[in-house]
């Protein structure tokens, strides 16, 4: 049976159903919500050719098709990687002037319907370069804003020593890869991109002194540190301009939680310089794989449910006009329209809360309910995040169906026995994981688990 995440108190939801306008592109977003980028790994794979990888399926199609119906303002895509080589993991989308095609064009279109076919969300494409986390067995010396090796284990798989990418091709390659994939997703229907330049993936490796030791013009000083995401904005200007209403977001950590790594008050000017420029929006999230950081750290942000919303809350009041999404915590009603209210954020960006419940905004603003389901593993990032990449594969299984539960053959792991059947049949593929990266096999897929 079915179990929701407590509530100490209720809250109104007419707040969360208000709508949201860009400053910048002046599109609007018909609420409050947005379906934060979830890593999906299950786009089309081939380790022989490299014109075949990074396909959207058909079955990611139906997933964002349900997700299109489940009442989001915004409906934020996975990683979607500018570069056929420096992905987060095989089985990510793809665009990049190397591997396109007329096939792979007319992909993108379907997929670009599959995000619009509910009523009026926008739809938006996350881009980004893994950079020096891109897994081993995929680059084993991959680029990087600087040398400095990332010693961690993800998936099993380690990481490779990166180059450092030269001062021209982070201009020439870097920024025009970027421009290149927006144009991209307008010519396909999408409505905006995000720029992703947070959890240590290469744009965030420009921003925090951890992964930057460069003394260029993109490193050490604040501005300098700024700038390529400022570049990469203003190239994509000169391609999709203003006039054509298109989004242009960026992704940012309010803080590392490392030695070294980025504070507030750093993320505070680059937020600024965001904003300057013309970002329509940002979206606050904190940590990198050597410091998840995706848990509850203190007593006080369990009681305010968002990870990050203190941090959050100084950002935002530094800001005029840009709009601020804030993602990583939020369970409750009463959660999110107190961020909302105390001035952390204006939008709330839900990600593993909706794997298990597509259409949980819908529910939120018609009062059907005051949180989310209740997740055994919200303070377990590993176990979650597999249970989530899980739960995104059984949604893709089939497409939507007006006539059927949304939610339909997706495991209910807020019921004991699921989530213990679950967690054990996971261990084997765990096992699998570690076995394919000691080979030097990359591993595709997600665990393709039948509740």
């Amino acid at each position: 049976m079915s179990r929701r995440v407590a509530v100490s108190q209720t809250a109104n939801a007419a707040k969360l159903a208000e709508k949201i306008t860009f400053p910048t592109s002046k599109r609007i977003a018909k609420n409050r919500f947005m379906k934060a980028a979830l890593t999906e790994r299950v786009a089309t794979w081939d380790p022989n050719d490299r014109k075949k990888c990074g396909f959207p399926t058909p079955g990611l199609c139906n997933m964002y098709e349900k997700f299109s119906h489940g009442g989001f303002g915004v409906l934020l895509s996975g990683n979607v990687v500018v570069d056929p080589i420096h992905l987060e993991s095989a089985g990510n989308v793809i665009i990049h002037k190397s591997v396109d095609s007329a096939e792979r064009r007319e992909a993108f279109k379907r997929y670009a319907a599959a995000f619009k076919s509910g009523p009026d969300n926008l739809a938006i494409l996350q881009l980004s370069n893994a950079g020096r986390q891109t897994p081993l067995a995929l680059a084993e010396h991959p680029i990087g804003a600087s040398n400095i090796q990332l010693n961690a284990i993800r998936r099993g798989s380690g990481f490779g020593k990166p180059r450092a990418l030269t001062t021209e091709e982070v201009k020439d390659v870097v920024v025009e890869d970027f421009a290149y994939a927006a144009k991209y997703a307008f010519d396909a229907g999408f409505d905006g991109v995000q720029i992703h330049s947070a959890h240590g993936y290469l744009l965030a490796q420009f921003i925090s002194e951890t992964t930057n030791n460069r003394t260029d013009k993109y490193g050490g000083t604040l501005e300098n540190r700024t700038r390529l995401n400022l570049e990469i904005y203003e190239a994509i200007r000169r391609l999709v301009p203003v006039s054509t209403g298109f989004v242009v977001g960026i992704k940012m950590n309010s803080k590392e939680f490392q030695a070294g790594g980025l504070e507030c008050e750093d993320a505070i000017y680059m937020c600024k310089e965001y904003e300057r420029v013309g970002f329509d929006f940002i979206e606050l999230s904190g940590g990198t794989i050597e410091k998840l950081a995706f848990q509850h750290l203190t007593e006080s942000t369990i009681n305010r449910e968002a990870f990050f919303f203190e941090f959050a809350a100084k950002i935002k009041a530094a800001l005029s006009t840009i709009i601020v999404y804030l993602t990583g915590g939020f369970r409750t009603v009463n959660g999110m329209v107190f961020a909302i209210e105390q001035g952390a954020c204006d939008g709330i960006g839900l990600g593993r809360p909706i794997t298990s419940e597509l259409d949980l905004p819908s529910k939120i603003i018609s009062g059907q309910v005051q949180s989310a389901l209740f997740n055994p593993w919200d303070q377990d990032f590993g176990i979650s995040n597999f249970a989530s990449g899980t739960q995104m594969w059984q949604a893709q299984q089939t497409p939507y169906n007006p006539e059927t539960d949304i939610n339909n053959g997706i495991m209910d792991i807020s019921d004991p026995e699921t989530a213990e059947k679950y967690k054990i049949a996971l261990q084997s593929y765990n096992a699998k994981c570690t076995e394919l990266a000691q080979a030097g096999i990359p591993l595709h897929g997600v665990f393709e688990y039948q509740s």
